[in-house]
Order: structure tokens, then sequence, then C-alpha cells
């Protein structure tokens, strides 16, 4: 009899969904790391990114107990769309929650102390609300152009660590990248969004 931690992720999501919670934690474990780093590095906030982290292992739990799940050997591509769709949540109600309250919040605009005391507070917000709208653009990506997007920026891997991971050459991760600055650099300019760095 294999051991859990030695079951493939699709596996594992068969056996979870048949009532084996210990599956669930092997899966877990399996990619805890990978979800905090994605939102630690996009959130820079030890305690906003556990919370974050809590959220969307519910919400994956709930959609896996709900048979959301069909895809099938592509786990972790299902996993990280509703990751980055949840810090992309996260945002928008952030946003808004921010704007209503700014009169009452001045100095703590953004839960970041250092924005109130930049000398340049206005070019920090402009720049905090292009990324979140770059976000934005990044989901409305084809799957497979995102998915190469998200691992070269987020997770910083290779093209050749990328090509390995999505089974695909590493000219077509190539591609798929290019093909992915170019429609977000049209989806940009499309909606007035300036992506210069």
């Amino acid at each position: 009899m294999r051991k859990l931690h030695e079951l493939t992720d699709e596996e594992l999501v068969s056996l979870y969904t048949k009532g084996n919670n210990n599956a669930f934690d092997t899966l877990l474990k399996r990619y805890e790391s990978k979800v905090f780093s994605y939102f630690l590095y996009s959130v820079k906030n030890q305690e906003l990114a556990e919370d974050l982290f809590q959220d969307v292992f519910i919400k994956m739990i709930v959609r896996l107990k709900n048979g959301k799940y069909t895809e099938s050997g592509k786990f972790s591509s299902w996993m990280m769309r509703i990751v980055h769709n949840h810090l992309i949540d996260y945002y928008r109600t952030s946003v808004a929650d921010k704007v209503l309250s700014n009169d009452a919040t001045e100095t703590d605009l953004y839960s970041k102390a250092d924005i109130a005391m930049n000398e340049n507070r206005e070019q920090e917000i402009i720049d905090r609300q292009t990324l979140e709208e770059v976000r934005s653009l990044i989901a409305l990506l084809p799957e497979s152009q995102r998915e190469v997007l998200l691992m070269r920026v987020y997770e910083e891997l290779s093209f050749k660590e990328i090509a390995q991971k999505t089974n695909c050459s590493i000219n077509t991760a190539l591609g798929r990248m290019r093909y992915a600055i170019l429609n977000l650099r049209h989806m940009a300019y499309e909606r007035g969004i300036s992506m210069a760095s």
C-alpha cells in the first residue's frame, strides 16, 4: 500500500472527496509553502498573508466537497487560479473599503505606515492602483499564458522549470510568456492603463 505522500494530486483529491481528510492534509503540506509565498510576495504582510492563506484553503475544501474540481491532471493550476482570484477579490474589496474610509484613516492608508511618511504618497497610491489593474488583466489571460506568467513572475521559475511543470517544450513556454505580455499590453492600452515601470 502506497503512502499518501507518494500519491499524485489527482489520487489525493479523489481520496479526499471520498472522505479521507488526511489526503487533503497531504495536499496542504505539498502546496502550503508555494501558496503562502505567493500571498506574502503580493501583500508584503505576514499576518494578512496568513489570513488569505487560511481563507483560500477553506475555499478549496468547499469546492472539492461540492464536486467543483473537474480538471483532470491539473490540480496545481486549478489551485493557483483560485489563489490568484482570491487575491484579486481581496484587492477589490480592500480598495473599496479604503476609498470609503480615506478621511478617517489618512495616516494609515492601505495599512502601510511607510506610505503615510512617504513624500510622494500620491504616486505610491497610483502605482498600487496600477498594479491592481494589471493583476485584474492577468486574470483575463488564457489559462496557459496566465499559468506561465505567474510561474515566471511570482514563483521566479526558469523557462526550463516552467516547461517541466507544464509538460511542454521550452519554446512553447517562451511563446506563451511572449503572448501573455503582448495580450497584457493590448488590454492595458485598450483600458488606458500604463504598464511602464
